[in-house]
């Protein structure tokens, strides 16, 4: 892959990761027939017809601003992003997980980077990592390195791990257009734990047979809606991209209307997808319809462009004006939640 392909694959990775997210953000926590009712997941529905990304794509971008520091060494990487997850959260970030919450609370007392993770089995490690697979494309060494390096920074569970080094994988096969059934032979070698053992044995059949993502989703315990149980979330994400390779707004569609945990399995989703298909893959509407700032659009844009290069220097944004966009983010959330409270016409 040279490095325009490649420069393609990351932006389509952090794209599809901002568009899964904040096309899923809307529907999070709420059941499958509550999102077929809203008809959620079809365009932006967050704020006026436009959408903003949660904790997913923020994540994401702070970690890839880490590789793009120190792209040689793992635990430097992984000290660059504990800080930078240390001034995320004094922002007062309207969504973080638990686990991660007090993996940073641990840094923030002293803990080392190496030993601040909890024993979780949650979402925070494997929503991030598909950027490791792109960027490492050709080094499955590195790939790996990295991947467990972010993932053991907050969840140290070796299903965290495992599923974080999933997606990673899927990623970097997806940007070199492996075949399907190349990518089921890879990520079964990956699987260790008999959770993700009996997902992905399910998976395959599905495939086999030609199974919808919801029709999946139900099979492996998921019929009211995805957890937050990484095995759960990374096995629907890896079925919708293997059931609708090549086609985005299908695959993204088919986690979101999955209810449940809808933001973080359509961000996973999408940056494998977005991994495959490029920013041409995605949809433009559902690009344009990101309402965000000071981490925009047009920065991932340059994100994307300088992780490819030589530059060791993380594009900059106005940084004070995270803490307002949050305030008003909050908001949004809230009045979310009354709207909840209503029938859904």
């Amino acid at each position: 892959m040279n490095s325009s392909q490649q420069e393609q694959a990351i932006l389509g990775c952090l794209l599809g990761t901002a568009v899964g997210d904040s096309l899923g953000l809307p529907s999070e926590r709420l059941s499958r027939k509550r999102v077929a009712a809203m008809k959620l997941g079809e365009h932006h529905r967050f704020i006026f017809g436009h959408g903003m990304f949660s904790d997913d794509t923020e994540h994401t971008l702070m970690l890839a601003a880490a590789l793009i520091e120190h792209p040689n060494d793992p635990a430097a990487m992984q000290r660059a992003l504990g800080w930078k997850l240390r001034w995320w959260f004094l922002a007062l970030p309207a969504g973080v997980g638990l686990s991660t919450a007090k993996a940073i609370l641990r840094l923030w007392i002293g803990f080392p980077a190496a030993k601040a993770g909890v024993h979780s089995a949650g979402n925070g490690a494997a929503m991030r990592s598909a950027i490791m697979g792109v960027a490492f494309g050709d080094d499955a060494a590195k790939r790996q390195a990295f991947a467990l390096a972010a993932c053991r920074l907050t969840h140290t569970d070796p299903r965290a791990e495992e599923s974080a080094l999933l997606v990673a994988e899927a990623a970097s096969m997806a940007s070199q257009y492996l075949s399907s059934h190349e990518a089921l032979t890879v990520l079964e070698k990956l699987i260790f734990s008999n959770e993700m053992k009996e997902r992905f044995a399910a998976l395959k059949t599905a495939l086999s047979t030609q199974k919808s993502v919801l029709e999946y989703a139900e099979e492996i315990g998921c019929g009211y809606g995805v957890s937050g149980f990484a095995p759960n979330t990374v096995a629907v994400a890896l079925f919708a991209w293997l059931r609708h390779r090549g086609d985005f707004e299908s695959a993204v569609r088919s986690v979101i209307q999955c209810g449940g945990d809808t933001d973080t399995v359509a961000a996973i989703t999408g940056a494998i997808c977005g991994a495959e298909t490029g920013e041409a893959g995605i949809p433009r509407e559902w690009i344009e319809g990101i309402f965000e700032w000071p981490r925009s659009v047009n920065y991932i844009r340059r994100v994307a462009q300088v992780l490819v290069s030589e530059n060791r220097h993380a594009p900059r944004y106005f940084w004070p004006a995270v803490l307002l966009r949050n305030l008003f983010f909050l908001v949004i959330v809230i009045l979310h939640g009354f709207r909840r409270m209503l029938p859904p016409y």
